[in-house]
């Protein structure tokens, strides 16, 4: 078995952090149990809600629709989270925080605040109005951002930049977004029932365009925004503590006040919704999309001059800093281990290339001064983990970076140089894409 290189040296050279003795409280086993049950029974509670309110056979109509646009929100955002994917638990979680917990958090305490300003005002179409409008906006974005609050606290290493904070929020939205719409299009299937609605002017089916087909990314749209407050959050040191506390909650309150101005398009006339719409939603949308695409192309900038200094210490291959650093790259690795070794060998070239991504923006934090006490042991971690899939990922991101490398002209002399038999040779040697490249060389 070859011999590991050496580790290379930290930039800013923290301490380790000393073992801590752990409570029983504090064991994972617990903590994973009491979070699984406290899910398990707000599904059921939200359940019986939704349930009671629609009917059956509206719950069951509502959840056929409502399903219908989560694979295509999912893949979306798993799409942005490609250059360092998170872990699906993480994913699983924060979809059935949103789904669960936070719908029932805004369900029940929407109800309630509606119910008591009706009474306080004796005006209930005031009172729906600004439940709509106010109360809504602050239960809903702040149920929606515990959950990523809850992950940025107790899963830090998963949770680096924004675009971790734009996909864990997107996908808590999203389930919170799928409980909403099975409730109105429920509700709005029941009503249909009682005054014989059918076709396109049912209320079921213009429901169903406004909230499914216009728009499936309101909601995450609005919980982004609190996302990305956490993302900058992430980039800052552990002893930035403002910033911490204030990039978070200037998020949240960008996100309740888009949310609020949405929920008052409707009060704006007879074209509100649409105005609103069109001239907000839609540029807001894109603008988030672009930001969020070019901080994915940051990441990649990242990998490529981070990992040259693994590869000097001998702990990557010469090719890999630029193969790990294009996503086309990094794709054709893994058809090709897939292709020449099997499904196991491409998920290990899979793991292999979110360790390596991991490594870089590890190594960039402390360059930037940025890491925590654990940097060492984390550093050791990931070269380990690329250490035991070397021997597959090694001949398949070297295939791709010969396979991707972009083609260098090269001019010929201003005389002739001949070879054997007078033929001309090659005035230059093999051109050598994959020389290593040293960051600190002046």
């Amino acid at each position: 078995m070859a011999t590991c290189p050496p580790y290379p040296m930290h930039p800013s050279g923290p301490a380790d952090g000393a073992p801590r003795h752990a409570h029983w409280w504090q064991q994972r086993w617990v903590r994973y149990g009491a979070l699984t049950t406290l899910l398990a029974l707000s599904g059921l509670v939200i359940l019986a809600l939704v349930r009671e309110q629609t009917g059956t056979e509206g719950f069951l109509v509502g959840l056929g629709l409502a399903v219908l646009p989560v694979p295509l929100l999912i893949a979306a955002f798993r799409w942005l989270d490609r250059v360092e994917p998170g872990p699906w638990p993480n994913m699983l979680f924060a979809f059935a925080w949103g789904a669960c917990a936070a719908a029932l958090i805004a369900i029940v305490a929407n109800s309630f605040a509606t119910k008591w300003i009706a009474t306080a005002t004796a005006d209930p179409a005031g009172a729906d109005t600004l439940g709509a409008t106010v109360i809504a906006p602050v239960v809903e974005e702040s149920a929606k951002a515990a959950a990523v609050l809850l992950l940025f606290l107790f899963r830090g290493r998963d949770f680096t930049g924004i675009v971790d904070g734009v996909v864990i929020a997107g996908v808590t939205a999203t389930g919170f977004a799928f409980t909403e719409n099975i409730l109105y299009l429920g509700t709005a299937f029941g009503t249909d029932q009682l005054t014989g609605g059918r076709g396109i002017a049912s209320v079921t089916a213009a429901t169903f365009f406004v909230r499914v087909v216009m728009s499936p990314f309101a909601h995450p749209l609005f919980t982004v925004l609190t996302g990305i407050g956490f993302g900058v959050a992430a980039r800052c040191g552990d002893r930035q503590h403002v910033r911490r506390v204030l990039l978070p909650l200037s998020g949240l309150l960008l996100a309740m006040s888009m949310h609020a101005f949405w929920n008052g398009s409707s009060t704006f006339g007879d074209y509100g919704f649409f105005a609103v719409y069109g001239a907000f939603m839609v540029p807001a949308f894109g603008l988030l999309t672009w930001l969020v695409i070019w901080t994915r192309q940051r990441e990649l900038r990242t990998v490529r001059e981070e990992l040259p200094a693994y590869a000097a210490a001998g702990w990557l291959a010469p090719a890999e800093p630029f193969a790990l650093g294009s996503m086309r790259a990094r794709r054709l690795a893994r058809e090709y281990a897939g292709h020449h070794f099997g499904k196991p060998a491409a998920r290990a070239v899979a793991q292999y290339e979110a360790y390596a991504t991991s490594l870089a923006f590890l190594r960039h934090r402390g360059r930037r001064g940025r890491a925590g006490a654990d940097f060492v042991v984390r550093e050791r971690e990931l070269l380990h983990e690329l250490w035991r899939r070397r021997e597959v990922a090694r001949p398949a991101l070297d295939h791709a970076a010969r396979a991707t490398a972009p083609p260098v002209p090269v001019a010929a002399g201003p005389w002739p140089v001949y070879g054997v038999y007078g033929y001309p040779a090659a005035p230059y040697p093999p051109y050598n894409p994959y020389t290593p490249y040293n960051p600190y060389r002046s």
